[in-house]
């Protein structure tokens, strides 16, 4: 049985769907609604690299008013890392677009590796840890791979 609640995974997977259709209007769709979708295309995939940020702060809000556990981790890197991609979305959404959506799709693949390992804090069960990172690893493979194809059609196939 998977660990993971059926909405938790519904929701998951509906995330993909602007990541999918706006990478297809950025390839399909005529000037200027391409550019349009790209813009858009760019903006969903700062939120969404934001929100991966922003669940190390969720999860380690329990530990305010603590006193240090003596990890480094949990006593401070988690809030430095919680906000480093938000930054870093807020910066690609800045630069010639093409850029910003492979700098995302980057930074989606770097969250997921380095939350691969993190998120042993957070999870209790190892099989609940497992099966999300199953399910973050294929989320974040599909939208990094939909920001990198819209890259790929404006600078090389639009051009």
């Amino acid at each position: 049985m998977n660990p993971i609640p059926p909405l938790v995974l519904k929701l998951g997977y509906a995330g993909l769907i602007p990541f999918v259709g706006l990478a297809l209007l950025v390839q399909l769709a005529p000037t200027p609604l391409n550019y349009l979708s790209a813009e858009s295309l760019a903006g969903y995939g700062a939120v969404i690299t934001s929100f991966m940020g922003a669940l190390h702060w969720g999860a380690s809000l329990h530990t305010l008013g603590q006193p240090p556990s003596g990890d480094r981790w949990i006593d401070r890197n988690v809030w430095i890392w919680g906000v480093i991609p938000a930054l870093v979305a807020w910066l690609a959404l800045h630069i010639y677009i093409p850029v910003g959506l492979l700098i995302l799709a980057s930074t989606l693949i770097i969250q997921r590796n380095i939350d691969q390992n993190t998120y042993q804090y957070y999870f209790s069960d190892a099989i609940a840890r497992d099966a999300f990172m199953a399910m973050r690893s294929r989320l974040t493979y599909v939208a990094a791979a939909c920001l990198t194809w819209a890259a790929i059609v404006i600078l090389f196939i639009q051009a």
